[in-house]
């Protein structure tokens, strides 16, 4: 598909782009992208991050320019705080002021001790994963108040461009698996043939005895059959020494 050529900013364009880039560089050149495009088009943010669970626990998987270590970190440590809120519980978090904030007391302290005071986290739906958000920080007390509305729309392009670099990846991992499968039943033939070969037995037999061996030799079937293969090659190499 052409690329549209609306003009920038447009939100058909944008998608475009965050579709585009997907495709070519991946989910994680793509989330530090969005995450410094948050910054420019979000009035009142200051630093953004995407916060998604993998393997049953929360993670950041990008941060932009000036995010402060361990903002985040902290949050998923103590197992409270805005983005674990949102990503757990798919509903928006906002604390226009954390000098005030009440609702999480061990990352407020944190928060505030690198300079951040204002915290909006929104919900991404992400396939496949169990909760994700998108967090802005801001420094001065609901300095992301006048940026609501244009962060609600980010997000909501932020989550379309992430599922289509997921499914990106999935579909890459999908065909690597087939790949290695290919590639480790090809190993496996020819192991067999040549055991067939030099002893004179069926096919059947073959593949028992390599069975066997792999399995009193604590070895995968597919890395004793590589084995094979490889002193088979290297002896008809050297004149079958």
């Amino acid at each position: 598909m052409t690329p549209q050529t609306t003009g920038p900013g447009t939100g058909t364009n944008t998608e475009t782009l965050d579709h585009a880039m997907a495709r070519v560089q991946g989910l994680d050149t793509l989330l530090r992208d969005l995450t410094d495009r948050a910054v420019v088009q979000v009035p009142g943010a200051a630093a953004c991050s995407v916060t998604v669970r993998r393997a049953d626990r929360l993670m950041t998987l990008a941060g932009s320019t000036g995010l402060p270590a361990g903002l985040d970190l902290r949050q998923y440590e103590n197992g409270s705080g805005p983005c674990v809120d949102a990503a757990e519980t798919g509903d928006a978090q906002y604390s226009p002021d954390l000098a005030a904030e009440t609702r999480w007391p061990a990352y407020t302290t944190y928060a505030l001790a690198t300079g951040v005071r204002c915290v909006l986290a929104l919900p991404l739906p992400v396939e496949g994963e169990t909760g994700a958000a998108l967090n802005l920080y801001g420094i001065e007390p609901d300095s992301l108040a006048r940026g609501l509305d244009a962060a609600r729309a980010f997000a909501e392009r932020a989550a379309d461009a992430v599922n289509e670099a997921l499914r990106i990846e999935r579909r890459q991992a999908s065909a690597a698996d087939v790949r290695t499968a290919l590639l480790s039943r090809s190993v496996i033939d020819q192991a067999v043939g040549m055991l067939m070969a030099r002893e004179r037995i069926d096919a059947h037999r073959a593949l028992e005895r390599l069975r066997r061996a792999s399995q009193d030799r604590n070895v995968k079937l597919r890395d004793l059959c590589a084995q094979v293969v490889a002193r088979a090659s290297g002896g008809a190499s050297h004149g079958g020494q």
